[in-house]
């Protein structure tokens, strides 16, 4: 859990990039109607019970800052470049 607030925080509290929003847990719960109603504790909660609701990939590195989700080269490249 502390890996995903520390990646909410390098997002200025957005949740949603953390998300899988094209898996098939996040369109079988019902996900996109229910995030705007639940706290970000319950959310996070929630990403850290089910793994496929994290997008991947997903890294991060509390000493440098560096929090990365999801495949964009640039990002990934100038990251650990």
């Amino acid at each position: 859990m502390q890996e995903l607030k520390f990646a909410v925080q390098t997002r200025a509290g957005e949740l949603r990039p953390l998300l899988n929003t094209s898996g098939l847990d996040y369109r079988t719960m019902n996900l996109k109607e229910k995030l705007p109603t639940m706290t970000e504790s319950a959310v996070l909660k929630f990403l850290s019970e089910n793994g496929n609701l994290v997008k991947r990939p997903f890294a991060i590195d509390e000493t440098t800052g560096i929090s990365l989700v999801g495949f964009r080269e640039a990002e990934w490249a100038a990251a650990l470049g």
